[in-house]
């Protein structure tokens, strides 16, 4: 898998906002339910009013991490991401109009009064599904439609011929991006990569560094502390005159030294959201690979079955539906699924509205949320300026609710790699393979 190298910061999130207020100006729900909320540097006996009018938007905390930021807008935001740098690919690469045509001759910069509204704002899972295309849309350097049948099929002929968009199978897209994995985020954290002699780990690691301490050990910079955390009471960031690790509160994303494999921050600064559902016995009740607690298996609901058409929302994703079962339906139960009708008596309503127009609601829940340990319980770590130094070890772990948020709580990206797991193999003994013999063009 990838990592992204620092935290994501508060210019990265300024620019998602941007976008919202730019592509649904009319929207207000939407652009509210991804603010950060930074009521969070409020405290009952601290003065941190200034955090809060100025840590987000102001720009001598540009490169600093965004905090106040919930785990669910957090998988938002890599949502977001995924759809836009795939956009990116498909119109840089001719695939999908580019800016200068969309925006009539404007570029990116255009404003929002020339951009053309003719279709929803890209999405990946729309676009795989042929559901983003036709006049507006369409690149001029689309790719050419081998398949014989394709005109009878709705592709797009032009100039050139028949176009299809891209598949998957060309390569072109991007994979998601997401929230690691607690395992993920651990072994990142480690970076145990730096210790590693063949298939032997030499030492191993208290912190994303070598040794006891937290100070460096090195003749030129002996003596720094490594991390932004709090090393006591009151003590945040040292003495006047020579401060110990440069930060009050948080830091920017690319402070101190980066672990073997190159990342910030993976330990202080700010904690970090993991995918995770947060059990205490988690480590006794694993799978061994690709550890992962918190599966929400979900199927793109069809509005049109037989032509395989998503169902969209408002702001153009494909509606999701838990999944019946984890596998493969046959045909005949997806149609018995799709003609079923609840005829349970939750099903219908439960009172003759009043003359507001009112209807009670049907509450399956009898007594609400009675643990603080739920399905909503998410892992964070990495430990931040206002913790000790224990919860710099990437083994610590703690939870939060998934809806709440922290000004000690940021988090990064990742991305599946697809393929063979090792890219680097220069230099290391290996076996010789024959070249695939899969088709030049994908059909």
């Amino acid at each position: 898998f990838y990592m992204d190298e620092t935290e994501v910061s508060n210019v990265d999130w300024l620019e998602y906002l941007y976008w919202i207020r730019r592509n649904y100006a009319n929207d207000a729900e939407y652009y509210y339910n991804a603010l950060p909320d930074t009521l969070v540097w409020r405290q009952p006996l601290s003065y941190n009013e200034p955090y809060v009018n100025n840590y987000l938007r102001h720009p001598a905390f540009q490169d600093y991490p965004v905090v106040g930021v919930t785990w669910e807008q957090a998988n938002a935001y890599c949502e977001w991401r995924t759809d836009r740098v795939n956009e990116e690919i498909l119109r840089s690469k001719g695939y999908l109009m580019d800016y200068k045509t969309l925006t009539a001759g404007a570029g990116k910069a255009g404003t929002a009064a020339t951009v053309s509204t003719s279709a929803d704002p890209f999405n990946t899972d729309i676009y795989l599904n042929g559901q983003y295309r036709g006049e507006g849309i369409d690149g001029k350097k689309m790719k050419k439609d081998l398949n014989p049948s394709a005109v009878t099929t709705g592709t797009t002929p032009n100039a050139k011929g028949v176009v299809r968009p891209v598949r998957l199978e060309d390569g072109v897209l991007k994979q998601p991006y997401r929230l690691p994995t607690e395992a993920e985020w651990e072994y990142a954290a480690l970076a145990l990569a730096g210790n590693t002699e063949y298939e032997n780990i030499a030492d191993g690691r208290i912190y994303p560094w070598n040794g006891l301490g937290v100070r460096s050990p090195k003749k030129r910079t002996q003596g720094m502390i490594l991390a932004n955390f709090k090393r006591g009471e009151g003590d945040n960031m040292g003495t006047g005159g020579y401060l110990n690790d440069k930060a009050d509160i948080t830091a920017p994303v690319r402070s101190y030294v980066p672990n073997d494999f190159g990342l910030y921050n993976m330990a202080g600064n700010v904690n970090e959201w993991t995918a995770d559902v947060y059990r205490k016995l988690s480590f006794e009740d694993f799978n061994d690979f690709n550890p992962f607690r918190g599966n929400e298996f979900v199927n793109k609901r069809l509005s049109d079955r037989d032509k395989g058409i998503y169902a969209k929302d408002k702001y153009g994703r494909p509606i999701k539906d838990p999944a019946k079962t984890g596998k493969k339906q046959k045909w005949s139960e997806l149609q018995n699924n799709a003609a079923a009708v609840d005829s349970s008596a939750i099903a219908g309503k439960p009172y003759n509205p009043d003359f507001r127009g009112h209807l009670d609601t049907v509450v399956t829940d009898l007594y609400g949320i009675t643990t603080l340990v739920n399905d909503r319980s998410r892992v964070y770590k990495g430990g931040s300026w206002n913790d000790r130094a224990y919860w710099l070890n990437p083994a610590t772990r703690r939870f939060m609710q998934q809806d709440e948020a922290s000004a000690e709580m940021g988090f990064r990206s990742a991305m599946t790699l697809v393929g063979a797991p090792e890219i680097m193999t220069k230099g290391k003994p290996q076996f010789s393979q024959p070249k695939s013999k899969a088709l030049s063009k994908s059909r």
